[in-house]
Order: structure tokens, then C-alpha cells, then sequence
């Protein structure tokens, strides 16, 4: 009886997730606007959207080790590790950075579909792919030379967040159909596309190891799905105003900006997802990525303050303390 009571508290404090929390602060200072962070864990470096040009911080010393400039409107950073080079989606103006990740010099621009948002590098056809917005369609770039080699594959929506599963599939969320839509990077086209209603406005997106995607949207409600079978396998509830999620170690987190929370979500059986803690960041703290060698994750965010006098009976947003802009880092 000793022995079976001593198995099952055992197995209990195994099963228990690590406790994760802010254990620091980054100061990067400028203007308040931002959107993606990228984490290149192999080479301890944090990419930072950042208004009009993008910061490189890195995370050995969490001291900026340099400034990607001229990319107005950046939304994403994507990394091609094989081939040296880094990318930076331009929203306003439709196109992509190409830099070298060792001395981060600009080598070339890459006209894109308008609005450029997410977008990543595919590594089994060295394809790099930008999901655009206002043109609801993603273009394909050859990492190598540069060259367009789609200028506009249609999506039949508006997207956002993306994801590579490593066997040649891009997937991204569709906000305003609230499906999740499948690339075939060999072909450059669409392969499929599956509902993960009742999502409402997915946005960020995460893969795990075993293929599943987890897509957080406005309802306050994280979707967790099998794009191989292409159907919804859970549901959880999360906080509200999430634009981004992470995964890391066994467990994906949502970024909730509206409430200043993350949501810790794991796998409780076979099948079966729930949210296991709410770990308190700022608020404004709605993108998120994740170092997943040292187990910390990185939200940038700023500092608010009151909101200025609505006016014809609109109520103004509050608006970023000057010079607060900060990467809030979390860990455990």
C-alpha cells in the first residue's frame, strides 16, 4: 500500500507542469508599435518588429546587438539557417528585407502581394513564404536568389499567423473565414483548407512536434487541430485580446493582450487539452515567441497610459508611454 501510495505521488510530481514567470525585462525604447517577434535560439538571437525597422537582441546578454533599418510597416522575421540569410515582411511597403544574419546587412528588397504580414522560411524547398494581408493572398520566394517564383497564390481570405511542419506543408490561419489553409510549398499553391469553427478571428499560430496546430482567436478560445485528418480535436479557454502563441516543452502558450495574462495550455490525457495556469505579463503583451533550448519566452510590450478625451462620443484607445517599449521575458 506504501509502495503503491509512493508510484502515485511520483508519477503526480512528474506529470506537474513547471511553473513559468516574468523574470525580466529588456528595454528597447522608441515608439510604441510592434507586431512579431522571431527567436533563432541556435544563434541566442530575438528578431523585433519595431514600427519602422527591426531590433536584434541578443539573448545571451538581452543587449541589442543590432538594427535592421528601413522596414516600414515590419510585421514578421523569418530565418533560413542554411542559407545565412534573414527576411523581414515590409507592410507598407509590399515588400521583403533580405539580410545576413551574421552582420545583419541588407542585401536586397523582394516585391510582395500588398500588405505583407506572417512569414516564414519552408526548409525542404529553401522556399520562403510572405501571407498578405490586404491582397488575401501569399507570395513564394526562392531563398537562394530571390527571385518571386509566385507572385500571388490566392488564399480566398485574409491571413495571418503560419506554421511549417518540415515535410514540405506552410499552414496559416484565415481570420476572416476561420479556417486554417494549407500550402503546398513544392507546387506553390493550395492544397486544402479545413474549418476550425467555432474560432472566431484565429490569429497566432503554433505546431508541436507531433504535427498539431494551436490557433488562438478573439472568443477567448484556443483551437487545437489535426491538419493531417483536418478537423478540430479540442477547445480551451483562454484570456482575451490574443494575437500570438508559442509553444515550448509540452505546452503552448496564448498571449492575451487585453488582460495582460498568458494562458498555459497542456495536454491532460490522450486527446484531452486544458488550461493548466495564467501567468500574469502586461498589458499590451499580445505577440509571443519562444526560446525552446532555454525554456523562456519573449513578449513585447509598453507602457499605457490614460486614454486622451473621446471625442464626438468615441472613446480613444490609450495611447504608449514615450520611450517605453520593452521585451518582457518570461521563464522558470
Amino acid at each position: 500500500m506504501k509502495t503503491s501510495m509512493f508510484l502515485f505521488l511520483a508519477a503526480a510530481a512528474i506529470a506537474a507542469p513547471p511553473t513559468y514567470k516574468v523574470v525580466g525585462h529588456i528595454k528597447v525604447g522608441g515608439p510604441g508599435s510592434w507586431d512579431y517577434v522571431y527567436v533563432d535560439s541556435a544563434n541566442h538571437r530575438l528578431y523585433v518588429s519595431h514600427g519602422t525597422q527591426t531590433e536584434v537582441i541578443d539573448t545571451s546578454t538581452d543587449k541589442i546587438a543590432g538594427v535592421i533599418p528601413d522596414t516600414n510597416g515590419v510585421h514578421g522575421i523569418a530565418v533560413a539557417p542554411d542559407l545565412g540569410k534573414g527576411f523581414t515582411s515590409n507592410g507598407r511597403d509590399n515588400d521583403v528585407t533580405v539580410f545576413d544574419i551574421k552582420t545583419l546587412k541588407v542585401l536586397s528588397r523582394i516585391k510582395t502581394g500588398q500588405n505583407p504580414d506572417s512569414i516564414i522560411y519552408e526548409p525542404v524547398t529553401h522556399r520562403v513564404f510572405t501571407f498578405n494581408g490586404r491582397s488575401k493572398d501569399s507570395t513564394a520566394i526562392d531563398a537562394k536568389t530571390g527571385n518571386v517564383i509566385t507572385s500571388s497564390i490566392p488564399l480566398n481570405g485574409k491571413p495571418e499567423f503560419s506554421q511549417v511542419d518540415g515535410k514540405g506543408n506552410v499552414y496559416a490561419n484565415v481570420e476572416d473565414t476561420n479556417e486554417i489553409v494549407v500550402v503546398d510549398a513544392r507546387n506553390a499553391l493550395v492544397s486544402r483548407r479545413y474549418s476550425i469553427a467555432p474560432c472566431d478571428s484565429p490569429s497566432g499560430l503554433a505546431i508541436d512536434p507531433k504535427g498539431r496546430l494551436y490557433s488562438v482567436c478573439d472568443n477567448k478560445m484556443m483551437i487545437v487541430s489535426d491538419p493531417a485528418a483536418g478537423k478540430v480535436i479540442a477547445q480551451v479557454e483562454i484570456g482575451q485580446g490574443p494575437d500570438g502563441v508559442a509553444y515550448d516543452d509540452g505546452y503552448a502558450f496564448s498571449a492575451n493582450g487585453r488582460d495582460g495574462t498568458i494562458t498555459m495550455v497542456g495536454e491532460t490525457s490522450p486527446g484531452k487539452f486544458a488550461p493548466l495556469a495564467t501567468i500574469p505579463t502586461m498589458r499590451g503583451a499580445r505577440t509571443i515567441g519562444a526560446d525552446q533550448k532555454a525554456h523562456k519566452l519573449y513578449l513585447p510590450a509598453a507602457e499605457f497610459g490614460p486614454p486622451a478625451p473621446a471625442k464626438d462620443g468615441k472613446k480613444s484607445r490609450p495611447q504608449p508611454v514615450p520611450d517605453s517599449f520593452q521585451i518582457v521575458i518570461v521563464g522558470r
